[in-house]
């Protein structure tokens, strides 16, 4: 299924159309976005692992265990009264919930007394098409519970499952904001892979650009210059979250904790470095690509003028000898015809030498 592109004006900011006492779902009508939610539970402590999905009538019976850590996951924010629900368990604001639905956001981070709210993307980039599409995560972290919603099943978070599932699992020894910079690290992980794919594929289109440019490396130009904008324009904010984060004013992140947030926020700082050197390659490239589009338009121009060069000599002596004039000389003469041909193919042949000792007749 082709992945759309997300437009500029879908992360402008927008007016609610909807109270905070009735939010609804705004997002990608997507039909891999909004199949049936899928929640999941990893329940843990130092020593033991429980891990499960729930249905929505387990759901309403949950209730957070307050001295071991709770990870809940959702896959699909389409479903209003699910994720109201979510928030009737967890205490969270009524805007909290309103900002849960709507996907079209931009990275941001909140806080409340009890509890971080944030707001990130994850990018996901189609070689074929050369098209990137994103996803929004939106987290929720308490005291001892993380609460992240996807728009979708993507497997993201999945290695971070497997390292909570290990026997010997560092991570289960460590604060439920580990976790919480876990999947902001998983997030910004992502991020450089698709800035590889980009890399990757602009060095492709420089090689092909130099070789023999047509306008569908122009076209691609365009989406790679597209692919960079919105990964910028997710990236600029995500830096300040994190850079907010690890100020920890709330004291919601253990102290421990703080130097592996500023690892991330340096890994952002690099990301955006990175992006800004791509997409001055890419501006390079589209400079590139109009010289040599000019340099082809001079070379035909070049050739066309050679040829009406070479027939204005011939033009001149066939008007001079169209003349009606009664006498003129070689009109009575058996090979004078012949003779006009003769001049006209010397001059053209005397004038190709020289074009040819001043470079004019060269490719290149």
């Amino acid at each position: 299924m082709k992945k759309r592109l997300h437009k500029l004006k879908k992360h402008l900011p927008k007016k609610s159309t909807t109270s905070v006492e009735s939010p609804t779902y705004v997002g990608d009508m997507d039909e891999a976005k909004l199949k049936k939610p899928v929640i999941s539970k990893m329940v843990y402590d130092a020593e033991n692992l429980v891990e499960c999905l729930l249905t929505v009538d387990e759901l309403a019976k949950f209730k957070p265990d307050a001295t071991k850590r709770t990870w809940l996951n959702v896959h699909g924010v389409h479903d209003v009264e699910l994720t109201k629900q979510i928030g009737e368990i967890f205490k969270l604001h009524p805007l909290v919930i309103e900002d849960i639905l709507n996907t079209e956001q931009r990275p941001k981070v909140d806080e409340f007394e009890d509890y971080l709210f944030l707001e990130t993307r994850n990018f996901y980039y189609d070689k074929t098409d050369v098209e990137a599409s994103s996803e929004q995560i939106s987290i929720v972290l308490g005291r001892n519970f993380l609460i992240t919603f996807q728009e979708r099943a993507t497997g993201a978070f999945e290695p971070i499952r497997e390292r909570l599932r290990a026997k010997v699992s560092h991570m289960r020894h460590l604060g439920i904001d580990y976790l919480c910079y876990a999947v902001l690290d998983s997030v910004v992980g992502r991020y450089f892979n698709v800035l590889e794919d980009v890399n990757d594929a602009s060095e492709e289109l420089e090689d092909r650009l130099l070789n023999k440019p047509s306008h569908s490396e122009l076209h691609t130009i365009h989406q790679l210059k597209h692919v960079s904008i919105e990964l910028r324009r997710a990236v600029w904010p995500l830096r300040e979250v994190i850079n907010s984060l690890a100020r920890n004013e709330k004291g919601f992140f253990q102290p421990a904790t703080i130097p592996y947030l500023r690892d991330v926020y340096d890994h952002t700082v690099s990301f955006i470095e990175s992006l800004e050197s791509i997409r001055d390659t890419l501006s390079g490239m589209m400079d590139i690509y109009m010289a040599s589009v000019s340099q082809r338009v001079n070379l035909e121009l070049r050739a066309l003028t050679v040829v009406a060069m070479l027939f204005m000599p011939a033009t001149l002596i066939a008007g001079i000898f169209g003349m009606n004039f009664n006498y003129m000389p070689w009109l009575k003469e058996h090979n004078g015809f012949w003779w006009a041909l003769s001049i006209m193919a010397a001059i053209a042949f005397i004038m190709i030498l020289i074009f040819w000792r001043r470079q004019w007749l060269s490719s290149k």
